[in-house]
């Protein structure tokens, strides 16, 4: 057996030779990426309650339609043009301390936004759970880069953006609960803005910015990780990457601007489903607060599990020797034909069931893009995972501000979701180019 099939073979197991013999590794950084998956459903929890207290909000503000768009973007607004500064601080200081500060402060923000007593608090509010909600993701990327062998990464990335649709299903049964049970949507945002700071401190206790940090971790477990990076870094020497802390150098790659297109167009159809889906079911197909809040978790569901499952066949896919550019490729171009075909059948089918099924079959499959988050570590290794992330992030949430204001302009205007839905199918086109340009293979020579 080759050297590189004797190490190949060793890191396939979760045992490594100690001093009685035997060592198995812990899987400390399973359960780190576990905290993050909640960290990240609660993320949206908050992000989205907005949307399902909308039909009452929007009621008790007197709010037309183009001011509800205006409303649903303040968020990201924000979000987005703080994604590349954040994703440099995360690169600087470390992915903990600015992930605890990211839980503490939006879980005020969200907090605050209960309090509001019009359209222009509650926006301002919006703009601030932007700001503090913005170094979740590009952490995330980063911890993928330092905690996760390179043959796990898909389902770490995975794992991770999986509380995006595990907590937008989650909160729309969450946040109804909670007005019901309190009577109130203003409580319902303090309750949860609370329960979000609680999870800053769980954080800090957790998290740590190298393995070798946490007193969890054992020597095999820290060698397995450490032996991956080695193995990038003398890839990554070879093809003549030199370890800069930049961003403008990867300016002129095709791959870094296919990462950033891809993920605008996976945004314009998450974000569009997430901030007016709940409105979309009340107003275009009768439904109540209830029936929406089931709906929505039916909806996302189906997203959670179709990301993890994307995950783990990425990584089994690419272990059984296949390329990178084969796996992904073929994987998210599966992806976006089937949600292109999905919502143009939303489109064509008046009857309100179908109109989930096929919302439930659109979401399974666009979440498979979310392995774009091992992306940024693929392009930039552990030295420039932060930045890349930030500006992908970025990328995709001009969606976020864009998509609900455009929705809202076309309904205004309309009348009718059939040009918002047109909307989305566009936004997954670009999405689907995107993701056969992209090299997934190789690292940058940055």
């Amino acid at each position: 057996m080759s050297t590189e099939n004797a190490q190949l073979a060793t890191q396939d197991t979760d045992q490594k030779p100690g001093k009685d013999g035997v060592q198995r590794r812990t899987n400390v950084r399973w359960k780190l990426f576990i905290l993050l998956l909640v960290l990240v459903a609660v993320n949206y929890i908050d992000r989205g309650s907005i949307s399902v207290a909308l039909p009452i909000i929007q009621k008790e503000f007197n709010l037309a339609p183009e001011l509800v768009g205006l409303l649903l973007s303040a968020f990201f607004w924000t979000y987005a043009l703080m994604q590349i500064p954040v994703g440099w601080l995360i690169d600087r200081f470390g992915p903990r301390k600015v992930v605890t500060a990211s839980c503490v402060g939006w879980g005020a923000a969200t907090a605050a936004s209960g309090l509001a007593g019009g359209f222009l608090s509650m926006f301002i509010a919006r703009l601030g759970i932007g700001v503090t909600e913005a170094g979740v993701m590009p952490a995330g990327g980063k911890l993928n880069a330092i905690w996760m062998h390179r043959k796990e990464r898909g389902r770490g990335a995975t794992i991770l953006d999986a509380g995006a649709p595990l907590g937008a299903g989650l909160g729309g049964i969450l946040i109804t609960w909670l007005i019901a049970s309190t009577g109130s949507w203003r409580m319902s945002f303090i309750i949860a803005g609370g329960a979000t700071v609680l999870m800053g401190l769980a954080v800090w206790w957790y998290i740590r910015d190298n393995p070798r940090q946490h007193k969890g971790v054992n020597d095999a477990e820290a060698s397995y990780i450490e032996e991956s990076h080695a193995e990038e870094d003398a890839e990554a020497a070879r093809e003549g990457a030199q370890g800069k802390r930049a961003l403008l150098p990867y300016l002129k790659f095709l791959s870094f601007w296919a990462m950033c297109f891809g993920w605008l167009g996976f945004n314009g159809v998450f974000y569009g489903l997430l901030t007016w889906g709940p409105l979309y079911l009340a107003q275009a197909k009768g439904f109540d607060l209830k029936t929406i809040g089931w709906s929505t978790f039916v909806i996302f569901g189906a997203g959670f599990v179709g990301e993890i499952l994307g995950g783990a066949i990425a990584d089994k896919w690419r272990a059984s020797g296949a390329s990178a550019n084969k796996v992904m490729r073929t994987l998210l171009g599966i992806s976006s034909l089937v949600v292109v075909g999905g919502l143009v059948g939303v489109t064509i089918v008046p009857d309100p069931i179908t109109a989930v099924v096929l919302l439930s079959a659109v979401l399974f499959f666009l979440r498979w893009v979310g392995l774009f988050w091992s992306i940024p570590s693929i392009l930039g290794g552990r030295t420039n995972a932060g930045v890349l992330g930030g500006a992908m992030n970025f990328s995709g949430n001009i969606a976020g501000f864009v998509t609900p204001i455009v929705v809202g302009l076309i309904v205004g205007a309309t009348g009718s979701y059939t040009w918002a839905l047109l909307y989305f199918v566009g936004s997954a086109v670009v999405m689907g180019i995107s993701v056969l340009a992209l090299d997934y293979n190789k690292r940058l020579p940055v």
